[in-house]
């Protein structure tokens, strides 16, 4: 964990310590980041369908507006991660979700094989499946914001036919709703995660059963960042003693 009980950080200022029983998932700024990145992706679907749709665009009208909607929102959808890159937490999440590791093969593995039990699917911080959605869903939206400039602005790339970006764009689309829909509808049946990203924090039985190797990875890097581990390692047991064990 990155804020324990009585821990201090660099600069000196003694950070608040986790809820009983709790551990710290999210910063706040990586859940402003996913909070105004799902607005803005939510915004360019909603219009893309009062656009394309042509029951749905008759019944709310207002075309000018939204395609002003769409393009801005579309335009807007990087900000929210470049200015995440400010933070160091989020910083550390995109070197989780970019990096894979043995087990990640073995949770694809299981997947495959359709087992569902959670021993056979060990995850860390982000699951496999996690990993490649966001690995996805990030160069989706770079195809959608390039091919959407080249709508916007016909003589970007004159080799480039109008027509040929508005097929590569609809279908990508359609593609980006669907996968949408699947990740929302896997957060739907998942109220801790959900509670994760709302507040920043989860429960300890519950990351110890849906994620089990984070938080050992968490100590080995509390640990080998500690100046031989010993004081940050005596921290974590000191917590680990204190908090409440898994649910049975």
């Amino acid at each position: 964990m990155r804020s324990t009980a009585g821990s201090t950080a660099r600069t000196g200022t003694v950070t608040q310590p986790d809820p009983s029983g709790r551990v710290r998932r999210f910063s706040t700024a990586e859940r402003m980041v996913h909070r105004a990145t799902g607005y803005l992706m939510l915004v360019c679907l909603v219009t893309a369908a009062c656009l394309y749709l042509g029951p749905l665009a008759q019944l709310v009208g207002r075309r000018h507006l939204m395609v002003f909607l769409h393009e801005w929102s579309g335009i807007s959808l990087p900000l929210p991660f470049l200015l995440g890159l400010f933070s160091a937490g989020f910083r550390a999440d995109l070197r989780r979700l970019n990096r894979s590791a043995p087990y990640d093969r073995q949770w694809l593995a299981a997947v495959r094989r359709r087992r569902t039990s959670l021993e056979a699917r060990p995850a860390g911080k982000f699951n496999a499946g996690q990993k490649l959605y966001a690995g996805w869903i990030a160069g989706a939206v770079l195809v959608m914001l390039f091919t959407g400039l080249l709508m916007w602005f016909m003589g970007l790339l004159p080799f480039v036919s109008r027509t040929s970006a508005i097929f590569v764009h609809d279908l990508v689309a359609w593609a980006i709703a669907f996968v949408v829909i699947g990740h929302m509808r896997r957060a739907l049946g998942d109220p801790e995660s959900r509670l994760g990203m709302r507040t920043g924090y989860v429960s300890r039985s519950w990351a110890e059963e849906h994620h089990s190797q984070w938080l050992r990875e968490e100590r080995e890097e509390s640990a080998a960042g500690g100046g031989g581990g010993e004081l940050p390692a005596a921290l974590h047991r000191a917590v680990d003693r204190a908090a409440p064990g898994p649910v049975e």
